[in-house]
C-alpha cells in the first residue's frame, strides 16, 4: 500500500478498512486513513465496536481507546504533519484469552522516543501538548516504537478481573479526576 496519494484522489480519501479476517478466536484487522484530525474518531470508533466485539480486552477497552485514539493522533499531527496524502495504517490483531496487539504506522521523518521532555516535569505542566506516549504507556501493557519511531506498537491484555480494573487509575483519567478517586461507597468512606 503507497502512503501518499494523488491529489485527484484526495476526494475520496476516508478511513478505510483493508481487510478484517475472523477465524475462530482470532480478530486481524488492517485499516489506513488520511492524516486529518477529524478521520481519528470515526475509525478509533469502528475499530472499537470491532474490539468490543470481539471480547479479546474486556473491562481494558478504555485503556485501548484511549491509547489507539493518542497513537492515531500522533501519526496525523506529528508523524505525517497533517498531510492529508499521507496514509496513517492501521494493524490491529484480537485473541480471546491473550488481548490486542496495534501497531500505528505514518510516513514521517520519525522520532527518538528517548529524547521526548518529561510532561510531568514542572516547567511542561501547563503544556496543551506532549502526554500522549505517557498515556499510552500508563494504559497499555507494552508500548514500543520501532523503525525510526514511525511506527508504535502496542499490546493489552485481558483484564483479570473487569469489576476492579475498571476502578483503576485508567478510568479516572477518563474521568477527568487523574490524581483522585472520588467514588464512594454507599457508607460514605472512598473507594480503593
Amino acid at each position: 500500500m503507497s502512503g501518499t496519494q494523488t491529489a485527484n484522489e484526495r476526494g475520496a480519501l476516508r478511513p478505510a478498512f483493508a481487510g478484517i479476517r475472523v477465524a475462530r478466536s482470532l480478530l486481524k484487522i488492517e485499516a489506513w486513513m488520511p492524516s486529518e484530525i477529524k478521520a481519528i474518531s470515526p475509525l478509533v470508533n469502528r475499530l472499537m465496536r470491532l474490539i468490543e466485539g470481539s471480547r479479546c480486552v474486556a473491562g481494558n477497552e478504555p485503556a485501548v481507546e484511549l491509547s489507539l485514539q493518542e497513537a492515531l493522533s500522533n501519526a496525523v499531527i506529528h508523524g505525517n504533519r497533517m498531510d492529508a496524502h499521507k496514509l496513517v495504517q492501521i494493524h490491529c490483531q484480537c485473541e480471546l484469552g491473550k488481548g490486542v496487539s496495534i501497531v500505528v504506522t505514518d510516513h514521517g521523518q520519525g522520532f527518538d522516543p528517548k529524547t521526548v521532555p518529561d510532561p510531568l516535569a514542572v516547567e511542561r505542566l501547563a503544556a496543551e501538548h506532549g502526554r500522549g506516549i505517557r498515556l499510552m504507556k500508563l494504559a497499555m501493557d507494552e508500548v514500543s516504537f520501532e523503525l525510526g519511531g514511525t511506527e508504535v506498537r502496542m499490546r493489552k491484555g485481558p483484564a483479570r478481573n473487569p469489576r476492579t480494573e475498571l476502578r483503576g487509575p485508567l478510568n479516572n483519567i477518563r474521568q477527568g479526576a487523574l490524581f483522585a478517586d472520588t467514588r464512594t461507597h454507599a457508607r460514605g468512606r472512598p473507594e480503593r
